[in-house]
């Protein structure tokens, strides 16, 4: 909708600061027509920080009168070198994904899958992302379907900063990653005080396909009342050699 989840005030349902897990949940009640979409929907969205520098993101929602679409994405911006190392057009990106969803020029998908093959969309093989950027009109914002996916936890996409050496690993129960390339990011003061800038930072937004509702080829976003919808994300960093 013209608001969304990110624009509310969501409650902090459960904090646990020390031990084996840190971990929040945050919960958020929809009604019924909030941003025209049909029926109440509880969500919770638990971050979970567990050793070995892995964050794990859980978002749950249950419909609790009528069916109604469900796809939550985590639309976190990340720059591995740090927040004012500047862009990340030499970051070195993966995405295990052999077709995606092209888009029209609203950027709503088409209907139809296309392979990445011979395409500036081929991570298949690790690439930097300023390597091909320049090919595409605005810079990378499509989404890529999973090779693999079967409901459990895939490896998706793996992003490395050369200079750093930091790495970041992301696995996702999803069919969907959406690779974003800070296209339209402009003065935006941060952390600091600094401002950040036009691919200043990339998304990796994993989710069930965009506009799944009118295409019947995708897989179905419909969650019914009583049932959940379960997403998964898991973050892991290391230190490349």
């Amino acid at each position: 909708g013209p608001v969304g989840f990110s624009d509310v005030v969501w409650k902090v349902n459960k904090y646990k600061k020390d031990g084996y897990a840190p971990s929040i949940v945050f919960a958020y009640d929809s009604y019924d027509g909030e941003e025209g979409f049909p029926g109440a929907l509880r969500v919770t969205v638990t971050y979970t920080l567990y050793p070995g520098n892995r964050l794990t993101v859980r978002m749950k929602a249950k419909a609790l009168n009528k069916a109604t679409p469900v796809n939550l994405a985590q639309h976190t911006y990340w720059n591995l070198g740090n927040h004012n190392s500047g862009d990340i057009l030499s970051e070195q990106v993966q995405i295990f994904a052999s077709h995606y969803t092209p888009v029209d020029n609203q950027l709503i998908p088409t209907g139809k899958f296309a392979t990445v093959k011979g395409t500036p969309y081929d991570f298949l093989k690790p690439h930097t992302v300023g390597s091909r950027i320049n090919k595409l009109e605005n810079g990378y914002d499509i989404n890529y379907v999973i090779d693999g996916v079967d409901g459990k936890l895939k490896k998706a996409a793996v992003v490395k900063d050369k200079k750093s050496g930091r790495v970041m690993e992301l696995f996702t129960n999803q069919a969907g990653v959406q690779f974003y390339t800070a296209n339209f990011l402009k003065d935006v003061r941060g952390k600091g005080g600094y401002v950040y800038e036009s691919h200043g930072a990339l998304c990796l937004e994993t989710q069930a396909f965009p506009d799944s509702v009118n295409h019947p080829n995708f897989p179905s976003v419909i969650v019914y009342p009583g049932k959940e919808y379960k997403h998964v994300m898991v973050f892991k960093f290391s230190i490349s050699s």
